[in-house]
């Protein structure tokens, strides 16, 4: 036992007696805040302690901009707890939100994640991310006193594969009785772009994160990680999870990362390993287009289904992997552009691992949003650059309707305006999700890992719940978890940034 621990049981002790003589004689509302204030003295003596651990060496954290930015540094192990101790409200407030969330959609209970984080994903986790993850459930329980264990961390890091990939996978592979209708997300607009596309002939490359308004606010950490081993990285990413995840990073050997996922994807490898795993293992490692895919290839278990577009910063290639189960397509340019929003295009990827998802249809939101894409990026070839990324991430035009008007086939997505929804992905009419927020970064930003990004919505409009709520009573379940989102400002963040003293 440490001395830190030895410290908060000695005075756990003396305040418990000193509790008790305060209870006795008290009315009932008495002790219940003579309880509260103790509780709340012992958390501050646990905090306090826990703070003089050697693995937080290094680790700080602070707000702007909506973001909470957060530098970790050192072991894995002290990676982790790093995580967990500085990030420790935040993975509190956004626990109940996801697991409420998987368990709401999956019809399963928490009991059953924790069961395939602990016999499936757990086995095939590579043993530095096992120590980050423990380190992880560590570090929240010394700040906290957390109950939560490290396979409630691996479950929760896995929410955008285990409930959307696993279970219809499961469900179907089971014949499970009245089995609910879940698809395969399809999450972010984003593009890459380089040589003649932008104007100084380099790479650019942006994105906005799709999801429900309840995970989309809390989705606000700036990650700067320098491991022991590997590159250092400065991505964004969720309290709690070890990748991004949504995804965008930059490594410090140049490759630039970001994601959209594939609509309507099928399929699951029980004895693979889980893409949060392989995601973040190939920002850390990866130094070319080539050690990317071989990363993300190694034991793909066809979990959160994902276009990766891709920059070298060295060679000013980007790339496009589309990356299915059962196939999967790399294609690659020095001069050219890529966009992603939620559409499989290689044939053989749509034949054998999305075999629902029509391409042809142009009211769906995935194939809208191409089309406007393909618009935007062709009237603004040799124009784009990051400021001119931050608006089209913001844009409201309806190529199906062919009007601007904020819902679901806009690059900036607004579900909750939608009284359509988006049916390829079950979200029922006026769901409450869309673009959450917005990143970019071009090849010099890449160079001194920086990044700028938008919290909120990245048009700058507010999502105000309690009207929506009021007003569409099917998503009363989200009411607990469910917040304001507010815009902030596009704000720039570097790696080794030190916060400015307050005046």
């Amino acid at each position: 036992m440490s001395d830190g621990i030895r410290r908060i049981v000695a005075l756990s002790v003396l305040l418990l007696g000193t509790g008790l003589l305060w209870v006795v004689g008290r009315t009932t509302n008495d002790a219940e805040i003579a309880k509260n204030d103790q509780d709340a003295t012992l958390a501050y003596a646990r905090e306090r302690a826990a703070a003089n651990d050697p693995r937080l060496k290094g680790a700080y954290r602070y707000e702007k901009g909506g973001w909470v930015y957060v530098h970790l540094e050192g072991d894995p192990a002290a990676v982790g707890f790093q995580h967990g101790f500085l990030l420790a409200p935040e993975i509190e407030d956004a626990f109940p939100a996801v697991s409420t969330g998987m368990t709401h959609s999956s019809k399963r209970d928490w009991a059953f994640f924790r069961a395939a984080a602990r016999e499936m994903l757990w086995p095939r986790i590579d043993d530095e991310y096992k120590e980050e993850l423990q380190g992880i459930a560590e570090g929240l329980n010394a700040r906290t006193g957390s109950k939560l264990d490290v396979y409630d961390i691996v479950a929760f890091n896995a929410f955008e594969e285990l409930p959307d990939y696993y279970v219809p996978w499961l469900d179907k592979h089971e014949k499970t009785p009245n089995a609910p209708n879940l698809k395969s997300p399809g999450n972010c607009s984003a593009f890459v772009a380089t040589g003649s596309w932008t104007k100084d002939g380099r790479i650019v490359i942006a994105h906005n994160n799709w999801t429900s308004y309840m995970n989309g606010e809390r989705w606000r950490i700036i990650f700067d990680i320098k491991p022991k081993n590997g590159y250092r990285m400065i991505m964004d990413g969720f309290p709690g999870v070890i990748a991004s995840d949504d995804d965008f990073g930059i490594n410090s050997d140049g490759l630039m990362v970001t994601e959209t996922t594939i609509t309507q994807f099928e399929g699951w490898d029980p004895n693979g390993k889980a893409e949060f795993v392989r995601a973040r293992k190939a920002l850390q490692y990866a130094n070319s287009i080539d050690e990317y895919t071989k990363i993300m290839l190694d034991g793909n278990n066809g979990g959160y289904a994902n276009d990766w577009l891709i920059g070298d910063r060295k060679t000013n290639e980007i790339a496009q992997l589309e990356l299915g189960l059962k196939a999967y397509k790399l294609w690659r340019s020095k001069d050219g552009v890529f966009s992603g929003s939620n559409w499989a295009r290689d044939p053989k990827v749509l034949k054998l691992d999305t075999p629902q998802f029509n391409p042809n249809d142009p009211e769906t939101s995935p194939n809208a949003r191409r089309a406007r894409w393909e618009q935007l990026l062709n009237e603004n070839k040799g124009k784009l650059d990051v400021e001119l990324a931050e608006k089209l991430l913001g844009d409201h035009f309806d190529t199906f309707q062919k009007k601007e008007e904020a819902n679901e086939r806009t690059l900036c997505g607004h579900v909750d305006a939608s009284p359509r929804g988006v049916a390829n992905w079950a979200w029922g009419a006026n769901y409450p999700g869309g673009a959450v927020q917005g990143k970019a970064a071009d090849s010099t930003m890449a160079q001194q890992l920086r990044l700028i990004a938008r919290m909120g919505h990245p048009c700058g409009d507010d999502f105000h719940a309690k009207p929506f709520l009021a007003a569409h009573s099917d998503y009363a379940w989200q009411e607990p978890y469910l917040r304001d989102m507010p815009a902030g400002p596009w704000t720039e963040f570097h790696a080794g940034e030190i916060p400015a003293p307050q005046q």
